[in-house]
């Protein structure tokens, strides 16, 4: 296993010919596809990783200067393909993992056949013009809730990303991946996050992008899902599920799965 592979618990599951990428979003890890996985095992090349910072990874490999903008990440996932010499994949990306693939595939188009976008936004701040959800005063709130008390910040913040109840499977597993992140480590990356403004990027993706989005998702407003669809650089489709939240995969599995194998399997018909 390469130096790469072994920081970002990269795990190569399944035996079929097309390469499927699986990018996590923030505050959890590869765990959060843990419904999807077993239905592609006979038809796909599962690759699986962390992103740095998540919980799983060694915090002593965290360069708070690499990782204070989304390109450290999209560098991350390159490397990831050219060390394991991946000619071409599908990339499901969740969250931020969507801006992620968008800008790795800006600069290398030719690995991504297309990109699955599963709860992604461009912009999580409110514009002229721009319905993102957040004003900056709720951001730094936010953040000043994560710095002091960052347990208790998970206790309630789990809940209202998951759009579930404090005893739901779904919002246990969200707490514990995120409490798992070191709390400075955490705070970084969503700073990054919520601050980033991927907009004028979005017309340089040309790689095909199937756009998915909870039809109620605390983080990102479904308007952002038309959002992407339309600024797009290259073919595009959008499909707004009957599915709460911000990690569909973990609390409405039966619902979202067959959603995204459909898009995983199907081509954009222009």
């Amino acid at each position: 296993m390469g130096i790469v592979e072994e920081a970002h618990n990269v795990k190569i599951l399944g035996t079929g010919e097309q390469v499927l990428v699986l990018a996590h979003g923030f505050g959890t890890d590869q765990s959060v596809w843990k419904h999807l996985v077993p239905h592609l095992l006979d038809e796909f090349k599962v690759i699986l990783y962390d992103n740095m910072g998540a919980g799983t990874t060694n915090p002593d490999y965290f360069d708070f200067s690499r990782y204070s903008s989304l390109e450290g990440y999209a560098y991350d996932l390159l490397a990831i393909l050219e060390e394991l010499q991946i000619e071409s994949c599908i990339l499901v990306g969740h969250s931020v993992s969507g801006m992620i693939g968008a800008i790795a595939s800006i600069s290398r188009p030719d690995l991504f056949s297309k990109i699955v976008m599963l709860s992604a936004s461009p912009r999580y701040l409110n514009d002229v013009d721009y319905y993102g959800g957040f004003e900056q005063e709720d951001l730094n709130q936010l953040f000043e809730a994560m710095q002091s008390n960052y347990k208790a910040w998970c206790a309630g913040f789990a809940p209202l990303a998951v759009g579930g109840d404090m005893d739901s499977v779904a919002v246990q597993e969200f707490s514990r991946t995120l409490f798992n992140m070191r709390p400075d480590i955490a705070l970084s990356v969503a700073q990054n996050i919520f601050q980033s403004d991927m907009r004028q990027i979005l017309r340089l993706v040309t790689v095909p992008c199937h756009v998915l989005q909870s039809g109620k998702d605390l983080a990102v407003p479904v308007v952002v899902s038309e959002y992407l669809h339309q600024h797009l650089g290259g073919e595009s489709i959008v499909e707004v599920m009957s599915s709460d939240g911000h990690l569909p995969q973990l609390s409405s599995p039966d619902i979202v799965i067959p959603v995204l194998l459909r898009h995983i399997r199907y081509d954009i018909v222009v």
